[in-house]
């Protein structure tokens, strides 16, 4: 199987890819302070429900446009959230909570990406998401609600944001990765 990327960052799928990975960072900020309560423990940010699909999609972006792609990518989020952000008025805490949790979540899913490029497409996705999926939703969930929710209240958000993205991102994983054996055959 190649796992080369598309030949420069024009190639429709790798474009289309960073237009889907930074829409879905400014779904999951417009939604991110709206809680579903879990039935058992938990609550549920309706941003998380997006954002869970940024990791599949990022990982996507590596496969389709390699490690420049990933970085424009993570750049072009950066900058439609933050534009977003200021129309809406959202509060600069969930801003910098946000810039932050991305920036460190997704350059470490990449880091960890890249060292095991060798490996197989799974391998890759469920290494860089055991880091990135936790650190991204302790540190945005620390960031943006530190004084505004109790200690208890925070660690439902993370406890329900961490196992909403590693399923929802499982499920996406799934869905790619069997609809690439089909193209495949």
């Amino acid at each position: 199987m190649n796992h080369s990327p598309a030949r420069g960052l024009l190639a429709p799928l790798p474009l289309l890819l960073i237009a889907l990975y930074a829409l879905s960072i400014l779904l999951a900020n417009l939604t991110l302070n709206k809680f579903i309560p879990l039935p058992v423990y938990g609550l549920l940010s309706v941003g998380t429900i997006f954002f869970a699909a940024v990791f599949t999609l990022r990982d996507r972006i590596h496969r389709a446009g390699g490690l420049k792609a990933v970085y424009i990518a993570i750049a072009a989020a950066l900058v439609v959230n933050t534009a977003a952000a200021l129309v809406t008025d959202t509060p600069w805490r969930f801003i910098g909570a946000s810039f932050l949790a991305i920036l460190v979540g997704e350059l470490a899913d990449t880091a960890v990406y890249q060292r095991l490029i060798q490996r197989s497409w799974w391998t890759r996705v469920l290494a860089s998401n055991a880091v990135s999926v936790p650190l991204d939703s302790i540190l945005f969930t620390l960031l943006a609600f530190w004084g505004d929710m109790s200690g208890g209240e925070m660690t439902q958000i993370i406890f329900a944001d961490i196992l909403a993205k590693y399923l929802i991102a499982a499920l996406l994983a799934f869905r790619v990765g069997r609809a690439a054996r089909a193209a495949a055959a």
